[in-house]
């Protein structure tokens, strides 16, 4: 069946349609002779890592940045020296054949940005550092005391303007969650609606001057402030009458490996989920050419999106999609309502044999002292499908059966069974579980007779799947049917993958999952393999291994259940002072036991207290073999040597009573 082309009204919509993909219509602008723009693929692009001084460095990253699949490349111009050498960089990427876009990323320094413009296609400026003001200071502005600070902004912002319509140079007008004004801080609070005004500011002053070659971004480590922010940008667009302008998405300082490419997914997948981009960057710390592939591969899932199957148009959107709510549910045994969203490792594909079975999902048993452990991303249920566990599970692991085989077992206190609706309304009451039974179904065997008949039962959870190609707005409208009918039944989220992609498995997992958690919707996840072909039972057990970490790593970068420590790294630019990959790795090999933590990683001041806008600590470069450490965004040590900054991280996480000696575990790795 074709996707529906049907309207969708209502207040809080921004984007549009909820349930029919397509991408949001904007303008076209020129941006060297790679146009971007709703008419026009979706970019990719990246930064480079080397000192914009060193021209050769550059250029020779520039081609790698090329070859990998970057259609933009942004390069940092801190001050007038950088700005002026990014023509030399431009001229020898010339004569060795490259054309690509050149962006240059300014701070600060609209001397700079003013320079930049003459020279390459594109200039970044983050409205929260051009001509205003960050002192971390609460200021309680008058209306005449703000209106006066605009005034001093436009006067600086104008000539800028001016020249990029001049020269033909497009502009993006890029806000940062990490590094609002204080203007903005003290009027409009640490919000996405600080981040959006920030960038309306700038923006109406270039409306004014009928300079209209700009694209959008509103950034943040955090991906639920990231959704909310650039949701609310397009309906703020809309109300205002202002063009349709293109958005570029990211999330800055995701981090390194899976956890960086999860959290990059969870916001910018989420996104391209609706229509909404026109340019993505992944920001990890890795390699610049690392990031291209990553994010040519989450555009290229909507390439082929429609036609998709109907999905039920959404004529009143039932939440708030600016601020996060958590869907209110009940409690059923450990499920819904206060408890974090739980994990269900899928072993219906595996015969459990041996005590170590378990060790793929983080239950350890130790022969001495013979007992059972658990490490933090330790499961909280598995499902064993047809296939029992033959010993009994340790207390923290709870085990679903399919119903036919959970009836030989229903007398064990852990063992719950799984129904298809069928068996669930074919059973009496005295076959099904006094405490948790499963209930599994999609969206149309979970209608709305189904969902009356369990409205009131307080033993039932339910496991929601789906096979639209269009997966996350089907599963997202079974949920706004549960706040439409106000059920409060808990709900699983149950998504199928196959085990040969395991990049695309990481990406779409996170993008299908992580677009529901933020929206407040799931209650646990349950990751299912699909194995195409024989493997064995270690090589199963692997997968297991695997889908057990992106489901932890999906709930972490959703911010619903924090299981490890969290890093917010940036992934480098000219400006870093020191070798960022090296450095969070050795960070990250003393603190990574600290579940719950976050650390900002950052490698110069411009990326120090403002873009590690919500860590709990900061190790932030500020000169040659220099580091500030940071408590929050307040500055406790300076100057401190790079040998040190370690162990000094760790003493100031121990004087606040964080730090916990990391246990012996050589068994549990």
């Amino acid at each position: 069946m074709k996707v529906n082309t049907a309207p969708e009204q209502n207040s809080n919509l921004y984007c549009p349609s909820l349930t029919a993909y397509q991408r949001r219509e904007t303008i076209t602008i020129n941006i060297g002779d790679i146009p971007m723009g709703s008419a026009y693929p979706i970019r990719v692009q990246s930064m480079t890592t080397v000192d914009t001084m060193d021209t050769q460095g550059s250029i020779e990253e520039v081609i790698r940045m090329v070859d990998s699949g970057c259609e933009y490349v942004r390069i940092t111009a801190p001050s007038v020296k950088e700005a002026q050498n990014l023509e030399n960089i431009r001229n020898g990427l010339r004569r060795s054949g490259i054309h690509v876009p050149l962006i240059a990323d300014i701070h600060f320094t609209p001397n700079a940005a003013e320079l930049a413009a003459r020279i390459v296609e594109k200039v970044r400026i983050n409205p929260g550092n051009y001509a205003d003001r960050k002192r971390f200071e609460i200021i309680d502005y008058t209306d005449a005391s703000y209106a006066a600070e605009l005034e001093r902004i436009r006067e600086k912002f104008i000539p800028l303007v001016k020249i990029c319509k001049e020269y033909g140079t497009a502009m993006r007008i890029g806000t940062n969650h990490g590094s609002l004004s204080d203007r903005i801080l003290s009027r409009y609070g640490d919000t996405p609606l600080g981040m959006v005004e920030s960038a309306l500011e700038f923006l109406r002053i270039c409306e004014e001057f009928n300079y209209f070659n700009i694209a959008l971004s509103m950034k943040s480590s955090n991906t639920q402030v990231m959704v909310e922010a650039y949701r609310l940008l397009v309906q703020r667009l809309d109300q205002e009458g202002l063009k349709p302008y293109p958005l570029h998405l990211g999330v800055t300082e995701a981090g390194e490996a899976e956890d960086g490419r999860i959290k990059s997914a969870v916001g910018i997948g989420t996104l391209l989920e609706d229509g909404l981009g026109d340019t993505v960057r992944v920001s990890l710390t890795e390699a610049p050419e690392k990031e291209a592939p990553v994010a040519r591969a989450l555009i290229e899932r909507y390439t082929m999106r429609t036609p998709h199957d109907f999905i039920e148009p959404v004529e009143s959107c039932p939440i708030n999609p600016f601020q996060y709510a958590r869907r209110d549910t009940v409690e059923v045994y450990n499920l819904g309502h206060m408890n974090v969203p739980r994990v269900i490792a899928d072993y219906s594909q595996i015969k459990v044999q041996e005590l170590s079975d378990l060790k793929s999902i983080g239950h350890f048993f130790l022969p001495v002292p013979d007992k059972w452990a658990m490490n933090d991303q330790g499961a909280d249920f598995i499902y064993s499908g047809k296939n029992p566990v033959p010993f009994m599970l340790p207390n923290g692991l709870r085990e679903i059966l399919d119903f036919e085989h959970w009836r030989i077992h229903s007398e064990q206190p852990n063992k719950f069974p799984l129904f298809t609706v069928n068996e669930w309304l074919e059973a009496e009451s005295e076959k099904v579980s006094s405490s948790l039974n499963f209930i599994r179904g999609n969206i149309h065997t979970l209608n709305t007779d189904f969902l009356d008949n369990i409205r009131s039962a307080g033993n039932v959870v339910l496991i929601v799947q789906t096979d639209n190609a269009h997966a996350m707005p089907e599963l997202r409208r079974f949920f706004y049917k549960l706040v439409e009918m106000k059920i409060r039944v808990p709900v699983i989220i149950q998504r199928k993958y196959p085990v040969s992609r395991p990049d695309e498995l990481t990406l779409y997992a996170a993008t299908d999952i992580g677009g529901l958690l933020v929206d407040g919707f799931g209650d646990g996840t349950l990751l299912m393999p699909q194995f195409n072909g024989f493997e064995g039972h270690a090589e199963k057990l692997g997968y297991a291994a695997g889908f057990n970490s992106i489901a932890f790593g999906i709930l972490q970068a959703a911010r619903t259940r924090m299981s490890k420590t969290e890093y917010i790294s940036c992934p480098s630019c000219g400006r870093t002072l020191f070798d960022l990959q090296e450095t969070t790795a050795m960070i990250r090999k003393h603190t990574e036991h600290l579940k719950g933590v976050k650390i900002g990683i950052m490698g110069c001041i411009v990326n120090g207290p403002g873009e590690m806008a919500d860590a709990d600590y900061g190790y932030v470069g500020m000169g040659k073999d220099k580091i500030a450490l940071y408590r929050g965004q307040e500055v406790i040590k300076r100057s401190v040597t790079a040998a040190k900054a370690v162990e000094e991280l760790i003493e100031l996480i121990r004087e606040d009573g964080r730090w916990i000696e990391p246990e012996e575990r050589e068994i549990l790795v």
